[in-house]
Parts: structure tokens; C-alpha cells; sequence
């Protein structure tokens, strides 16, 4: 799945105590009601945006993730992460 946009906010490299590391920016889609939408960066891919700023509008390739969690009360809710796969700078 693709996803075309300006990217608004470009976050820092977080690194958690199993060595997990993500790295979150913001796309601003193109389309007639604009959607300011998180994305993550996981692990070896959190450097193919060290080219980018903030301003730059880019293609970028995504996966959908989705998870199950169940609370200690017995809740069950769910959970979706938006993940950039790739990164490409466009014109315009």
C-alpha cells in the first residue's frame, strides 16, 4: 500500500529496554479533507528517513499491522500500527 503527502512532524529515534527501536513522523495526505496521519519506522529501517525534513512531500510505502490485547480485567481491545516500509522524495 502507497501513501502520498507532506510530512509535518519528524520525530526522534526511541529505544526501549529490549533494544526495539521506532522512529515516528507525521504525513498530511493530499486529498479533499487532508489527514494528519502517524507513522512508524521500525528497527533497521529507521535511518531511510534521516534524508527527509519537515515540508518534504513524499510517496511512502506502508503496511497495516493490527493486534489483539487482553487487559488484566479480562478486556479485549485492538490496536493498529501504521509501518513505512519505504520512502521516496516526490516533486510538487
Amino acid at each position: 500500500m502507497e501513501i502520498t503527502g507532506t510530512i509535518k512532524k519528524i520525530g526522534k529515534v526511541q529505544t526501549f529496554g529490549s533494544g526495539f527501536q521506532k522512529r515516528e513522523f507525521v504525513l498530511v495526505t493530499e486529498e479533499q479533507y487532508p489527514q494528519s496521519v502517524s507513522i512508524e519506522l521500525h528497527s533497521s529501517r529507521i535511518d531511510i528517513l534521516d534524508p527527509f525534513r519537515e515540508g518534504d512531500r513524499a510517496l511512502v510505502g506502508i503496511n497495516i499491522l493490527g493486534r489483539e490485547w487482553v487487559s488484566p480485567q479480562g478486556d479485549t481491545k485492538y490496536f493498529n500500527s501504521i509501518v513505512a516500509w519505504k520512502i521516496v522524495r516526490t516533486s510538487g
